[in-house]
């Protein structure tokens, strides 16, 4: 009887043995599942950079970061490979990969946070410049620049550009902003001056009558006139400025080439009455 607590002791010893043995295994499974899981997260976060290396490239952005352009550099053409499980030998090192991990997503954030603030500034800037045509009548009876003055003969400068358009036809926002003035203006008669952003305005003169007034908040393409022959005008026109801090830019700089093809609110060339009207 001497020898059994011996014989008890080994089988605690042996039971604990097994006991640690088959928790180790059970740990060296479990690290090896998430191992495959940190292995498709990681396969994610490299597609993940790639995108954002392209959008970049799309945008024209560089980064400055140098830890997001290392990031974006390391970054190669997404495999269609089954993601290759990493092996972790324990929770240490599992921990400290997806630390490494966090900090490749923090920088992810705020690289495309970055690229998102550029690119909703230049669509902004974008939607806020001129670009349509007031008018449905693409025939110019005068460009910007100096000429001689239709009603005193005078050379003078021409600060926008007149369309020959019939009495009554619409006029539209050229860009969504909102009104500051519409109204009668010496020489410019019925007028209406739409402010955009960047200190941008334009200029809608001598209508026959006006669709807004001021403190409206107007959309690009919104009728906010009709064509006249108010103020300083030889005949039924829109006068069109275009005017950055007040200073005029030739408007022909916003607006599509109407020698391209394009898509107009109305296909009204045939029913042009107007006669070459000139103004201001």
């Amino acid at each position: 009887m001497s020898n059994l607590p011996t014989l008890v002791s080994l089988d605690v010893r042996q039971t604990e043995k097994d006991r640690l043995e088959l928790e180790s295994q059970m740990l060296k499974a479990s690290l090896h599942q998430l191992g495959e899981k940190v292995g498709q997260l990681q396969a994610r976060l490299i597609e993940m950079d790639g995108v954002s290396k392209r959008l970049a490239e799309v945008a024209g952005v560089n980064y400055t970061n140098p830890e997001v352009q290392e990031t974006l550099n390391g970054s190669t053409v997404v495999s269609d490979d089954k993601p290759q499980a990493m092996v972790f030998d324990s929770a240490e090192e599992l921990g400290r990969e997806l630390d490494t991990m966090a900090q490749r997503l923090d920088r992810q954030r705020d690289g495309l946070a970055m690229l998102d603030m550029v690119m909703t500034r230049r669509a902004g800037l974008e939607a806020s410049l001129p670009s349509l045509s007031p008018v449905d009548f693409p025939y110019m009876t005068s460009s910007y620049g100096w000429r001689r003055h239709p009603i005193s003969g005078r050379n003078k400068m021409h600060e926008g550009l007149d369309f020959a358009a019939p009495h009554g036809a619409p006029i539209h926002a050229a860009s969504g902003g909102m009104v500051v003035f519409a109204g009668y203006r010496t020489g410019y008669g019925k007028t209406v001056e739409i402010q955009h952003s960047h200190n941008l305005v334009t200029v809608y003169a001598h209508a026959s009558s006006l669709q807004v007034k001021r403190g409206d908040l107007v959309e690009k393409g919104q009728l906010i006139a009709n064509v006249g022959s108010t103020g300083q005008s030889t005949g039924p026109h829109l006068h069109f400025e275009v005017r950055v801090a007040g200073q005029p830019l030739d408007p022909s700089l916003f607006l599509p080439d109407p020698n391209e093809p394009e898509v107009r609110l109305a296909d009204a060339s045939d029913d042009l009455q107007a006669d070459s009207a000139e103004v201001r």
